[in-house]
């Protein structure tokens, strides 16, 4: 029988591996500079969107997650699963009328901020614990259900009087999730687990508004990922298996997501499956003092930037959404030493060694640098190769036509699908700034995006966009 109470102990292995899981959760919320204003907060939600059925049906957004992971399961196991995602709740901001009534405006301004529409994250949970013994065969089902809900929060101003309200709506979504475990044969007691996570909320866009993403977010489920528990016995790592596990990990299927052993390093309990590529036993690094939200920006940067922000920025900021506003009180009441802990930390040093015990090139076997850290007595590629290129006068073939420094393009990125901004970039075009060449020996394309203020202090600083070849499409030859 499938029940919803975790095995002792489970709670606190779950929680410690919450830390990372929320990071996933939050992970693009709310973007630098924190306004609803700024263009690349107006495209929400990019990571592990699953939309409603009718929706995703042509689109390449999907409507399900499947995981498969190995696990080897002592007799009698119990596995505790938790679903996390975002629910999105639509807000509208209304102004006090003299007569008590309320009217929608577009903002509402305020001493300390301007409060403006905007979708707001609510976290969802869904809880399942189920013996791993009922797991064989057809498996279980556990379908789950978040209703429609609307609520109100009056806006007060520094005087204490009602001066309008926030109404937040959020529409019914529905789900389900399907586990099962299949044995495998050999000598080991393995078993294959498969968690499928999917969105089956009836709902159809609405006449004319077919082809809005925007129609569709708040029936979705959002930042989707699981986190899986074994009460006795363990995981097998997707990325680092044993030899004799490494075809049984190849022949597991896992579609938009990624199963990573989670939790305390050294156990192998419990697994975060993602629609984020992280490591096995991912942290918080413990300089990091609070969330930023913001993808992969490095914290002493994203801190620097905010803190830099103009107090009517900050305003709007602050009204933006409350996650944005504790951002920008962080960054205003950061220390300067805290701050100094953010400009990066040594983990640990290894020795590399050739096959032979010598010294393999990189290994840090010179004298150390002021920071202590010893550099190798020769660099680990050959610099004489860099005297046959030339990253303003190489050029290179694209769809037949040859491109470099001043080719125009129009920039089509996504192909694999690793950076959020592609979703900003699609069908920009570009003016390329360079061709360069990598140790690799792969070929990319620095540009600067048309119409970008901020081009000439681009090309000032050499602070590109980069693209392969196969990411843009010629616009012109100006030879």
């Amino acid at each position: 029988m499938t029940v919803t109470a975790f095995a002792p102990g489970t709670e606190e292995r779950l929680a410690l591996a919450r830390q990372v899981a929320d990071a996933v959760l939050f992970e693009g919320y709310v973007l630098y500079p924190y306004r609803a204003s700024a263009a690349k907060n107006r495209l929400r939600w990019q990571f592990g969107v699953l939309v409603p059925p009718a929706w995703g049906a042509e689109r390449e957004e999907y409507d399900f997650q499947h995981t498969e992971c190995l696990m080897e399961p002592r007799a009698d196991a119990t596995l505790s699963v938790e679903v996390r995602f975002l629910h999105a709740r639509r807000r509208t901001v209304q102004r006090a009328l003299p007569d008590g009534d309320f009217e929608t405006v577009d903002e509402l301004a305020l001493d300390d901020r301007v409060l403006v529409p905007w979708d707001e994250g609510a976290e969802e949970r869904v809880e399942v614990v189920v013996p791993v013994g009922q797991l064989l065969g057809d498996g279980v089902e556990f379908p789950f259900r978040k209703g429609p809900v609307e609520e109100t929060e009056p806006v007060l101003d520094a005087a204490g009087a009602t001066v309008g309200r926030l109404v937040r709506r959020g529409a019914e979504v529905s789900g389900v999730v399907r586990l099962s475990a299949r044995e495998l044969d050999g000598p080991y007691r393995v078993s294959r687990l498969t968690a499928v996570i999917e969105n089956t909320t009836d709902w159809t866009p609405p006449e004319g508004h077919a082809a809005e993403r925007d129609a569709a977010l708040p029936h979705s489920l959002v930042a989707t990922h699981l986190l899986l528990a074994l009460d006795a016995g363990s995981f097998l790592s997707m990325t680092d298996p044993p030899e004799w596990a490494k075809g049984a990990v190849a022949a597991c299927r896992n579609l938009h997501t990624w199963p990573v052993l989670a939790g305390e390093p050294g156990r192998a309990d419990l697994v975060l499956s993602s629609p984020i590529i992280l490591e096995d036993h991912p942290a918080i690094a413990p300089e990091s003092l609070g969330a930023l939200y913001d993808a992969t920006e490095i914290d002493e940067i994203l801190a620097l930037r905010t803190a830099a922000l103009t107090d009517e920025e900050k305003r709007e900021a602050r009204g933006t959404d409350a996650r944005a506003a504790a951002v920008i009180d962080l960054a205003d009441s950061m220390p300067a030493e805290v701050l100094e802990r953010l400009h990066g930390a040594v983990r640990g040093l290894r020795e590399v060694t050739g096959e032979s015990g010598e010294a393999a090139a990189g290994q840090f076997d010179g004298f150390p640098d002021e920071f202590g850290v010893q550099r190798p007595d020769t660099p680990w590629w050959d610099p004489a190769s860099d005297a046959g290129f030339d990253p303003e006068q190489d050029r290179v073939m694209v769809d037949g036509r040859s491109v470099g420094k001043g080719s125009r393009v129009e920039l089509r990125p996504g192909l694999r699908h690793t950076d959020a901004q592609d979703l900003f970039l699609q069908g920009r075009t570009a003016t390329v700034e360079a061709v360069l060449h990598d140790v690799d020996g792969t070929v990319h394309l620095a540009v600067t995006v048309d119409g970008d203020p901020g081009a000439d202090i681009r090309r000032e600083q050499g602070r590109y966009l980069y693209f392969q070849p196969d990411e843009v499409v010629p616009l012109e030859d100006p030879r």
